[in-house]
């Protein structure tokens, strides 16, 4: 089987054109890329977060908030608002006392020691926090999905 490669050549050659013009259109100020993914990350928790408080708010218990975000951006939210750090501050205090309830509860072997937290005040925190958040993320990204923009692929194909 002979395979000539200089016919492949130019398709070879638009790959890698193409792959390259991808990796400069993503490559923004790493700042502003890593500001980013956080705050996608804090955003997806609180998303999480608020469905979450719709469970309890119907009756049914919940193990633990979602909080991994947090634990990994909360020394990196300073280029924020302060008022949205506040709120973003709170709502993972209000999410951690109450793991931190279940869990003692959990220990102690008390099923009936319900954890008690101020749904509404988290609940108004998390809302707050999600619109600024959103609002920031429409700002540098001119989008609030998750993927971002997208790439040259995505342009020509559509998204999938």
């Amino acid at each position: 089987m002979d395979i000539n490669f200089i016919e492949y050549l130019p398709v070879i050659g638009v790959a890698i054109v193409l792959v390259a013009i991808q990796y400069f259109l993503r490559r923004n100020n790493g700042s502003v890329s890593s500001q980013t993914q956080v705050v996608q990350k804090l955003l997806s928790d609180i998303r999480i977060n608020l469905r979450l408080i719709e469970v309890l708010l119907n009756g049914e218990p919940i193990k633990r908030f979602s909080v991994n975000g947090w634990r990994m951006y909360k020394d990196s939210i300073d280029f924020l608002r302060q008022p949205l750090q506040g709120a973003i501050k709170e709502a993972y205090e209000i999410a951690e006392d109450y793991t931190q309830q279940v869990e003692t509860a959990k220990k102690s072997g008390s099923v009936n020691n319900i954890a008690a937290i101020d749904i509404a005040k988290m609940k108004e925190k998390l809302k707050t926090g999600k619109a600024g958040l959103e609002d920031w993320l429409m700002g540098k990204t001119g989008t609030i999905d998750p993927g971002g923009k997208g790439g040259i692929l995505s342009m020509l194909f559509g998204r999938w």
